[in-house]
């Protein structure tokens, strides 16, 4: 799909994205989508994140952020399914399976540190790394059998920041503890399960209703999110938007 321009991007994003000056890499980053399910309506997790954020202030999202290469070396009470794995590490820019899995258990953790859910398994838990110490007191060992890859986006060249972002879904079901009052750097101040058609309707980025839309026709198709389905890719190449499949 290459129906829209660059100026069409810029004009339909202008509140979403500060432009910036001068080229900009654009880094991993990983958000999670929290499933749920009541009777044939599916929810999800959304929070508002704080005005005064640099980066889309005020808008709803998904718990997410920067990937650490460094969460690949935590463990897991299991692994990626092999038909993810590999769709994390397909299209431009191929990855290896090491980041692949640090993408994951990024959003894994983005996901305790924004709304205080914590994905996993109940048992013993060890690691020192210190963002995953809320796990270690909590006695969760993280668990990405069931996470799936849904989407993937790049945000286009001019941007005062640049993430090349994976969408993850996980269920309700996943999370072995909930904090009361949300996770500790408290970078969303709302948290709300919205039935998806509801979220479409709020404050949200322009690719965060893309995806939304494109989730919403895969559990449809696909109610359980069955392991390795193609994975749209959306990315600005010669001045125009994309939609790729991986």
């Amino acid at each position: 799909m290459d129906g829209m321009t660059k100026a069409e991007i810029d004009k339909v994003e202008r509140s979403d994205i500060v432009p910036g000056n001068g080229p900009k890499r654009p880094r991993d980053a990983a958000t999670l989508i929290l499933l749920d399910r009541r009777n044939d309506e599916f929810l999800v997790l959304m929070g508002r994140r704080h005005r005064s954020h640099a980066f889309m202030p005020g808008k709803f999202v998904f718990p997410g952020g920067r990937t650490d290469p460094a969460d690949s070396r935590v463990p897991v009470a299991s692994a990626l399914t092999a038909q993810d794995e590999e769709k994390l590490r397909a299209g431009t820019g191929r990855v290896s399976a090491a980041r692949a899995r640090a993408i994951a258990l990024s959003a894994i953790r983005e996901t305790y540190e924004e709304a205080g859910l914590l994905i996993g398994r109940k048992g013993d838990f060890s690691t020192g790394k210190p963002d995953w110490q809320g796990f270690v007191r909590h006695g969760v060992q993280p668990s990405l059998e069931s996470v799936r890859f849904v989407a993937r986006a790049i945000t286009p060249p001019g941007r005062v920041r640049r993430f090349d972002t994976r969408f993850l879904v996980a269920w309700r079901s996943d999370v072995a503890v909930e904090l009361d009052g949300g996770g500790p750097t408290n970078e969303l101040e709302e948290l709300a399960w919205l039935p998806i058609a509801e979220a479409k309707q709020v404050d949200i980025p322009s690719i965060t209703r893309t995806v939304l839309e494109e989730l919403e026709g895969r559990l449809a198709r696909d109610p359980g999110l069955s392991p390795g389905a193609a994975v749209p890719f959306y990315r600005l190449v010669h001045a125009h938007f994309r939609r790729e499949l991986l």
